[in-house]
């Protein structure tokens, strides 16, 4: 049973930064690509990040120059630094398999990021 436990997440000002973290348990972490999504309120779940198992990452246009997505096989933890934070990057964030946004295990409970001023 895979265990998703993402944290991080809080009330920040436009133009700043938080960096999440995601503990995976239940799987061999360092075997599967991972990813960061996110759902604002009225919208579909999306996927922003991805790192394969060889760490090469990839963006959504949206947050591209802005977030980064790491991995630390060691502690089976993967991270999402987010700078210049906008009022749109509001959203629940989760963490999840990073292959396919079709192909994904049961989710955690997320964690609320609010920019706000």
């Amino acid at each position: 049973q895979v265990q998703l436990v993402e944290s991080g997440g809080g009330l920040v000002q436009p133009g700043g930064s938080l960096r999440l973290s995601c503990a995976v348990s239940g799987i061999i972490f360092s075997n599967y690509y991972m990813g960061w999504y996110r759902q604002a309120p009225g919208k579909q779940r999306e996927l922003v990040a991805t790192v394969t198992i060889t760490g090469t990452t990839n963006y959504a246009d949206s947050v591209k120059g802005r977030f980064t997505i790491s991995r630390d096989n060691a502690k089976n933890t993967v991270y999402l630094q987010m700078n210049n934070l906008k009022p749109e990057d509001t959203a629940v964030y989760y963490c999840n398999r990073g292959r396919s946004p079709t192909i994904v295990w049961n989710w955690g409970q997320g964690t609320q990021v609010t920019v706000s001023s």
